[in-house]
C-alpha cells in the first residue's frame, strides 16, 4: 500500500453537507484514508514526500455505490418479459445448473466493469459467494456479499442459509474490511417460515445486515395479501425483518405512503433501480416520497441481464429522468439529489455512511476521477453562477469517461485501464464458460418442459 498520495484535480465534488465544489484543491490520502482536503499549495508544502498524482482535466468525486446488483453472464439473452415470467423462463433454470466456477468468473468480470465505470462498492446478491469475495479481494473493490438464498422446498436450487452462515463466519472483515457479508433472501417467499426466522436470527447474531427483494412488481401485493392479509412492508415488519441491525430492500416500487412512513421510521435502506424497473415493466418507484420521508435511498444497476450494463452514471441519468416523468415536474429529482443517492445515500443504506460516500478527512479513500476534456463535459463550469458540473456528471457523463478509480487508497483504474487484472482474460474466461452453462440449462428445460418454447 502506498504510504501517502496527494491528488491534484481541477475540481473536487465533495458531497459534503454544503455540496461544496472546490477548485485549487488537493486531496491528501494516507494509507486507506483521506487525511486532508485543502489548497494545493498548503497541502503540497505540508506533505513534500507524498506521491503527487496529477489529475489535470479531471474532476474528483466520491466513488459510486451500486446498491443492488446480481453478477452473471446472461447479458442480452433474457429479454422482453415481465419480471416473474423472466425469472421462471430464464433466470431460475440458470440457477439450477450454475457451477461455482461460472459464478466466480461472472463476479470477476462484473466487478471489473464496475471499477472501470467508477463503482467502488457493490452490493452483490449472487451465488457461491466465496468466489465473489475472492474476486473483490483480487480486484480491490468493496463488496457487500448477499447470498442468493432459497430456503424452501420449492426453491432448493439456490444457496442455503448454511452457505450464507459460512460466508459470515469466514469472510467478515476480510481484505482490510472490504468484504462485508450480509444475510440474503432472494425473496421473502423463497424461504419457508423456519428459514425466514433463521435468516433474521442470523443477522442479529452476526450483527450484520439482511437484504431481500420486495414490492418489485404489482403482483406481490396480492400475494402478500392472500398470505398475511396485509401489504408487504407491514408483513415484513410483523415477522421481525426490520428488527435486525440493518435491513435493506431492493426495488420498493409498489409502496404506499403508510409503508414509506414505516420504513423511514424503522431506518430501512432501499435501492432504487430505475433501468431494471423500466426494462422489466415493473413500475416507477415513489423515490421522491421516500426521500421526503427520510428513507436512505441508494441507486443500483441490478444485474447485467436486466439492465444490460453496470454503468452507474447511466443509472443516475435515468433516475433523474424517470423521476421527472413520474411527477410530470421538470424540477424533480435534481442532479444533487441523484448524486447523493449514488454516493452518500447508498453508503447510508448499507450502514457505511460515516466512512463512505463523501470526500472529507477521516473517510475512506474511495475516489473517482472523471475526465473533463470531453465534449460531454464541455463547457466545464465548476464555480460561479452557471455552475454545471453536477448536472453534467448526472446527465452527460458516461462510465467510459472515468480515468481513475481508487478504493481504500489503492489505484485500481489508471488512465481508464484496470490495473489489478487483465480484462481481456476475464472476458475470455466468461466466453469460454457460457456455452456449457447454456447447454446444461437447455438440458434441464428439455427434461422438465419448456411450455413457452422460448429456448428452441
Amino acid at each position: 500500500m502506498n504510504a501517502s498520495r496527494l491528488l491534484v484535480p481541477d475540481a473536487v465534488v465533495t458531497m459534503n453537507d454544503s455540496l461544496d465544489v472546490l477548485t485549487d484543491t488537493a486531496v491528501f490520502v494516507t494509507g486507506d484514508t483521506i487525511s486532508g482536503v485543502g489548497p494545493v499549495a498548503d497541502l503540497s508544502a505540508q506533505h513534500p514526500d507524498a506521491e503527487r498524482v496529477d489529475l489535470t482535466d479531471r474532476v474528483l468525486m466520491p466513488g459510486l455505490i451500486n446498491a443492488h446488483h446480481h453478477s452473471g453472464m446472461l447479458r442480452g439473452t433474457a429479454e422482453h418479459l415481465p419480471v416473474w415470467e423472466w425469472l421462471r423462463l430464464h433466470i431460475d433454470p440458470m440457477h439450477r445448473v450454475l457451477r461455482p466456477d461460472e459464478a466466480e468468473a461472472a463476479a470477476w468480470l462484473c466487478y471489473a466493469e464496475g471499477l472501470l465505470s467508477g463503482t467502488t462498492t457493490v452490493v452483490d446478491m449472487w451465488r457461491y459467494m466465496d468466489g465473489a469475495a475472492r474476486a473483490a479481494q483480487g480486484l480491490g473493490n468493496r463488496v457487500v456479499t448477499v447470498n442468493y438464498v432459497g430456503e424452501h422446498p420449492d426453491f432448493d436450487y439456490f444457496d442455503t442459509l448454511d452457505d450464507n452462515e459460512r460466508m459470515l463466519r469466514e469472510w467478515a472483515g476480510a481484505a482490510g474490511g472490504r468484504i462485508m457479508p450480509w444475510v440474503g433472501l432472494e425473496h421473502w417467499f423463497y424461504a419457508d417460515e423456519a428459514g425466514q426466522k433463521r435468516a433474521i436470527d442470523m443477522a442479529r447474531h452476526f450483527d450484520t445486515g439482511i437484504y431481500t427483494h420486495c414490492s418489485e412488481s404489482e403482483i406481490e401485493l396480492a400475494d402478500f395479501d392472500s398470505r398475511y392479509g396485509m401489504r408487504p412492508i407491514f408483513a415484513l415488519d410483523k415477522h421481525g425483518f426490520f428488527d435486525t441491525p440493518r435491513a435493506m430492500l431492493a426495488h420498493a416500487v409498489w409502496l404506499d405512503q403508510s409503508e414509506i412512513d414505516l420504513i423511514a421510521e424503522r431506518g430501512v435502506g432501499v435501492s432504487h433501480n430505475p433501468i431494471s424497473n423500466m426494462k422489466l415493466a415493473s413500475g416507477m418507484a415513489p423515490v421522491a416520497e421516500m426521500l421526503a420521508a427520510g428513507v436512505n435511498v441508494g441507486l443500483g444497476t441490478d444485474g447485467e441481464k436486466e439492465n444490460n450494463n453496470l454503468d452507474m452514471f447511466e443509472e443516475m441519468k435515468v433516475a433523474s429522468l424517470l423521476g421527472k416523468l413520474r411527477s410530470m415536474d421538470a424540477a424533480a429529482m435534481d442532479s444533487w439529489q441523484v448524486l447523493h443517492m449514488a454516493t452518500r445515500g447508498g453508503a447510508a443504506a448499507i450502514g457505511q455512511g460515516d466512512r463512505l460516500g463523501r470526500i472529507a478527512p477521516g473517510f475512506q479513500a474511495d475516489l473517482v476521477a472523471v475526465r473533463t476534456d470531453t465534449p460531454r463535459m464541455t463547457p466545464f463550469l465548476p464555480a460561479g453562477g452557471h455552475t454545471n458540473i453536477h448536472h453534467n456528471l448526472v446527465h452527460a457523463v458516461r462510465g467510459s469517461d472515468v480515468d481513475m478509480t481508487m478504493v481504500a487508497g489503492e489505484i485500481l483504474v489508471r488512465g481508464g485501464k484496470l490495473v489489478t487484472a487483465d480484462v481481456d482474460e476475464l472476458i475470455a474466461r466468461v466466453r469460454t464458460l457460457v456455452p456449457g452453462l447454456f447447454e446444461r440449462r437447455q438440458q434441464w428445460l428439455d427434461a422438465h418442459g419448456d411450455p413457452e418454447g422460448l429456448f428452441h
